[in-house]
């Protein structure tokens, strides 16, 4: 029986949870802990914050930690995340953080693993379609900022995910009214171009509420204010399913597209609204394969957790 410590360190929230590996093999949760990311000066002091509380786990009693982070991982032990103050750097992780043994890995990759693990058997159907076993499956999700990911099988029986930072490239607009949009926000947020993660994210809604109202209002505040009348839910809907959509071509999903992050899981009309399905099935060439892609929403808030548990059982497993 193995002990992992899984943490899921975004810009908002740093979710920790205790899991063992049973004797048959199977991943069961015993605990987790959400702090506040903001409230840390470092990862160091992000773990002094978990001692402190009644966690069960010692980080240095856990046989394995997989650590995902909402950022970039270079060397599988740097990462400097976009929307973090702070670096992390695993190259002295037993050192500096008493860890046996540990992984640091993109968020989204932990996402993408949560496909397979029990965080997924609650996800709800936002697009029927017929997954293709075997193919790839592509992750999108929208919190702080827009993460992606894609989840392959590696050939020995396991899974290996392929991190992106496709949200912070260019968000494709389309027509005279979204032209505006660009320009109102261009000009409000003082950029020369906008990103996906800038349209489609907690921000995203924020930046898309403040062009149709002129009223500038948090994620949380807009949420509280969308009906299915509103234009910010339209736009925000038709957005998230163009970033699906993209994706799904990119990588030839046709293992399904799953979507994760808070913003999602809070506001889940912003999948069901028909302007999603509407701009996820568009395409000129490849419409008849966008029909056959499901697309699901991973409902489960600690569905990283779950991911980068099931990555430290399959590496705990070799």
């Amino acid at each position: 029986m193995y002990r992992i410590l899984a943490a899921d360190i975004g810009g908002t929230n740093s979710r920790f949870g205790f899991f063992e590996i049973e004797r048959d093999g199977k991943l069961s949760l015993l605990a987790t802990r959400w702090l506040r990311t903001r409230e840390a000066r470092s990862f160091g002091h992000l773990l002094e914050m978990l001692r402190a509380t009644d966690f069960p786990l010692a980080p240095e009693s856990a046989d394995i930690a997989v650590v995902a982070i909402a950022g970039p991982v270079l060397g599988g032990v740097r990462s400097s995340p976009p929307f973090i103050s702070w670096t992390l750097d695993f190259s002295r992780a037993a050192e500096e953080f008493g860890f046996r043994r540990s992984l640091l890995v993109n968020d989204f990759v932990a996402q993408a693993y949560a496909t397979r693990s029990p965080a997924a058997d609650f996800a709800q159907t936002i697009l029927p379609g017929s997954a293709l076993a075997g193919a790839a499956v592509g992750v999108v999700g929208a919190g702080t900022g827009l993460g992606q990911a894609t989840l392959l099988p590696d050939g020995n029986g396991g899974y290996l995910a392929v991190a992106s930072e496709g949200g912070h490239a260019e968000f494709p607009l389309v027509g005279p009214q979204e032209y505006a949009l660009g320009e109102f926000l261009c000009e409000g947020l003082g950029v020369a171009r906008l990103t996906s993660t800038m349209v489609v994210s907690g921000a995203g809604l924020s930046n898309i509420h403040w062009y149709h109202t002129g009223v500038r209002l948090g994620p949380e505040e807009v949420t509280a204010h969308l009906t299915s009348e509103s234009p910010t839910l339209a736009w925000a809907a038709r957005f998230s399913g163009r970033v699906c959509r993209i994706y799904a071509l990119q990588t030839a999903a046709c293992g399904g597209i799953f979507v994760a992050g808070g913003v999602a899981a809070r506001t889940p009309a912003l999948l069901t609204h028909p302007a999603f399905a509407e701009e996820f099935r568009t395409s000129v060439q490849m419409a008849a394969l966008l029909r056959e892609i499901p697309v699901s929403l991973l409902t489960d808030q600690e569905s990283g957790l779950w991911g980068a548990a099931f990555l430290g059982a399959q590496v705990m497993r070799k």
